[in-house]
């Protein structure tokens, strides 16, 4: 197929002779993805697989999402499996620092952290806290130092009437103030003084009823503090702080929660944690340039955006591959939670959380929330080497309401020029359009 990006070839080469050259072991199987064993297990490259034969691959789906195919919601189309390594920077921080960090006597406190994977090496299921291991694994997992998304645009669906709604136009950045790993200053920021590793901000451009509505979300280093946000409210023309409990609200009359965002970035405290072993699943983790792509093109940017299909168009139009993850099941421990659980499937090579459901408080399925991820090398020029895993476009299908909100992305990861002023609460409302 040919690309709508300017693509450019892996460095897998350089890597390799980066981490040859390292005076640190690789860990065997951390970061490896065993190809062999995901081609033995998928289907032929290009297979689509619908209610006709279903059964020949329904090992490889999570089950009630098999249901959504074998009731015609949605086809999947099998893709190449291809590594995704993560930076050699992320890698050797993991090997510097194996074993010396370790969970606390109380659920969310973490000892000893510096930097790469907090806990690697097999989990086990007999290990009472694998879960709490395993879930900071994936908070931790390498996403880079910062980046930005320019366009971004959610849609909002009606499943019923299998009609567009409304559509949002945002656009957001991210930065890492702490466990940096590529982009100086290495290993934090020099002032940090609200002690988050991560900030968040989130800028609603269109429609004219939302636009200036600006979001930010600080991620506390320590886990048992006060969660930190604020919004920027145009009508009222003053920033408010985001309550505990507006995370789990619909964000902007989406199917979105705050919480949802990249999987989940609720406390880990307030979940309790269990690991429910290893299998290997289709994901949507695919190179761009091998999918179709939509008739959306960025603005500043040689890049076509991810299309949708399926019921109502609530599902990425792109290949899936076989992947190894480690299912995580977390029980809201908090009584005032719309959710009773979350179960995430997590691609144990990048350790993020692709493919997830969640079950409203009485137990009953709500929600399938899934990522498509670009691998960097296939993407933009500027995302090349990155070691990045693109979040490339999203989708979250309430099963209950019939409705559903997927999002569309252009994301520019480990960007070096930010500033971080521009994540502080006092720039909410300035420069407002």
């Amino acid at each position: 197929m040919k690309s709508s990006c300017r693509f450019v070839r892996p460095r897998t080469l350089a890597i390799l002779a980066l981490l040859a050259h390292s005076t640190l072991p690789v860990m065997a199987g951390d970061f490896d993805f065993d190809i062999a064993t995901a081609q033995s297990l998928s289907p032929p490259v290009g297979t689509v697989i619908d209610s006709s034969n279903l059964e020949n691959s329904i090992q490889l789906l999570d089950p009630e999402f098999a249901e959504l195919v074998r009731e015609g919601w949605l086809s999947i189309t099998v893709g190449e499996p291809v590594s995704f390594d993560p930076h050699p920077n992320y890698i050797a921080a993991t090997e510097a620092h194996a074993g010396e960090t370790t969970l606390g006597d109380a659920p969310g406190v973490l000892n000893g952290y510096v930097g790469g994977r907090p806990f690697p090496g097999e989990l086990s299921q007999d290990d009472p806290r694998a879960g709490e291991k395993l879930v900071w694994n994936m908070r931790y997992g390498y996403a880079g130092d910062g980046g930005e998304i320019p366009e971004m645009y959610w849609q909002y669906r009606d499943m019923r009437a299998q009609k567009i709604e409304r559509e949002l136009e945002f656009e957001a950045a991210a930065m890492r103030f702490m466990y940096r790993h590529v982009v100086d200053p290495v290993p934090e920021l020099p002032d940090n003084t609200y002690r988050v590793y991560n900030a968040l901000t989130l800028t609603a451009l269109e429609p004219g009823d939302v636009a200036n509505t600006k979001l930010l979300i600080f991620y506390n280093s320590d886990d048992t503090a006060e969660e930190q946000g604020w919004m920027y409210v145009p009508l009222l023309r003053r920033v408010r702080r985001v309550a505990t409990t507006m995370r789990t609200d619909s964000f902007l009359g989406s199917d979105i929660m705050i919480e949802d965002f990249l999987g989940y970035t609720g406390r880990i405290m307030d979940m309790e944690w269990k690991y429910g072993g290893e299998r290997w699943i289709l994901l949507p983790m695919y190179r761009h340039d091998q999918i179709p792509h939509a008739e959306r093109k960025a603005r500043r940017h040689d890049y076509h955006f991810v299309d949708f299909g399926g019921h109502s168009g609530c599902f990425p139009n792109v290949t899936w591959q076989p992947r190894r993850v480690l299912v995580l099941e977390g029980t809201t421990k908090r009584s005032d939670h719309p959710l009773s659980k979350r179960l995430i499937y997590i691609d144990a090579q990048t350790m993020f959380p692709v493919f997830g459901k969640v079950y409203d408080r009485g137990g009953v399925l709500w929600k399938f929330l899934m990522g498509g991820l670009a691998h960097p090398d296939y993407h933009l020029p500027e995302n090349q080497g990155t070691g990045v895993p693109l979040l490339d476009t999203s989708s979250v299908v309430d099963v209950q309401n019939m409705h559903c909100t997927t999002l569309q992305m252009v994301t520019l990861a480990n960007l070096p020029n930010m500033k971080q002023k521009d994540f502080e609460p006092s720039a909410l409302n300035v420069g407002a359009r």
